[in-house]
């Protein structure tokens, strides 16, 4: 019987993976743009695979095949829901877009290169004997953090939605029983979050955020969401195992619908398609050897 623990620690692991994607923001200027295409097509081909091969087809073996395409329905409006309701930014290659209740003034504050407060306040602290520190350097610091707090949760809406489908889909394969599943749906999803991460912290990167802060968020973004939603999923199909058949097709619709509504749209329309669907059938391919290893 797999422990909470173990569910805590695997998900934990692939969602550290997403770290290691915010690395080339050190060489960022040297990350063209046929890259991050290609990045965000190999991380779509990883998903799509696994949501077939990880939780449809299991679904279908220990249920119906009404409940999983339920579950997949759900999951996908689910998806496209919060993507409505929830306010925040979608980045693309050097651009950010507003979505759900986000609004075009959040997107042009992230267009300037982002303040560090910390190192604003030290630096007039310094310049105090030449009459710096007063009321009006305080409220400019007060309102450059509450910037950076709507920014962060702007991006980190984003993040939650892209990357909480991950998670409910390893806690639900774990509470099943489903070890091996769990595994390979682990082992993927922290190959996906390697080029997910590159994505999401290349633009960040842009807007003159540290690289060690944006290798830091980046980190933080793949880690909570996922281990809070392998959590949640692991104690929903706890309470019934008859639930997982609609709780694994809830997961692939979730990551189809990302898959469709972010992925692949922002891959294409910048010249470089046919990079973006050469990694998109590459990483198709990898899960299916994968899936093929942990199998046998």
């Amino acid at each position: 019987m797999t422990t909470l623990a173990t569910v805590l620690g695997v998900t934990g692991v692939a969602g550290l993976a997403t770290g290691l994607g915010a690395l080339p923001v050190f060489f960022r200027n040297r990350v063209t743009h046929r890259v991050y295409d290609a990045a965000l097509g190999l991380a779509a081909g990883l998903m799509v695979a696994a949501s077939v091969f990880g939780l449809v087809i299991p679904g279908m073996e220990e249920g119906t095949l009404r409940a999983v395409m339920a579950g997949v329905l759900l999951g996908g409006f689910a998806l496209l829901g919060g993507n409505y309701l929830i306010p925040h930014l979608h980045a693309e290659y050097r651009e950010w877009f507003a979505e759900g209740g986000a609004t075009d003034d959040d997107v042009a504050v992230m267009e300037t290169p982002a303040a560090d407060p910390v190192a604003e306040a030290t630096g007039r602290s310094d310049e105090s004997d030449a009459g710096a520190g007063t009321a009006a350097d305080d409220a400019g610091l007060l309102a450059e953090r509450e910037s950076s707090l709507r920014k962060a949760l702007l991006i980190g809406g984003a993040i939650t939605l892209h990357n909480a489908p991950e998670g409910l889909a390893i806690g639900v394969a774990f509470a099943s029983g489903l070890e091996e599943v769990a595994l390979l749906l682990a082992i993927v999803i922290g190959l996906q979050n390697v080029p997910d991460g590159f994505a999401f912290a290349v633009p960040m990167a842009e807007t003159g955020m540290p690289n060690l802060r944006v290798v830091w968020y980046t980190t933080l973004s793949g880690v909570v969401p996922q281990v809070v939603a392998s959590v949640f999923g692991y104690s929903l199909v706890g309470l019934s195992a008859g639930l997982f058949p609609v709780s694994s097709g809830f997961a692939a619709g979730a990551m189809l619908a990302v898959v469709f509504r972010e992925l692949i749209p922002s891959s294409h329309g910048h010249g470089h398609a046919d990079a973006a669907t050469g990694a998109f059938l590459v990483g198709f391919v990898l899960l299916v050897v994968v899936d093929a290893v942990v199998v046998v």
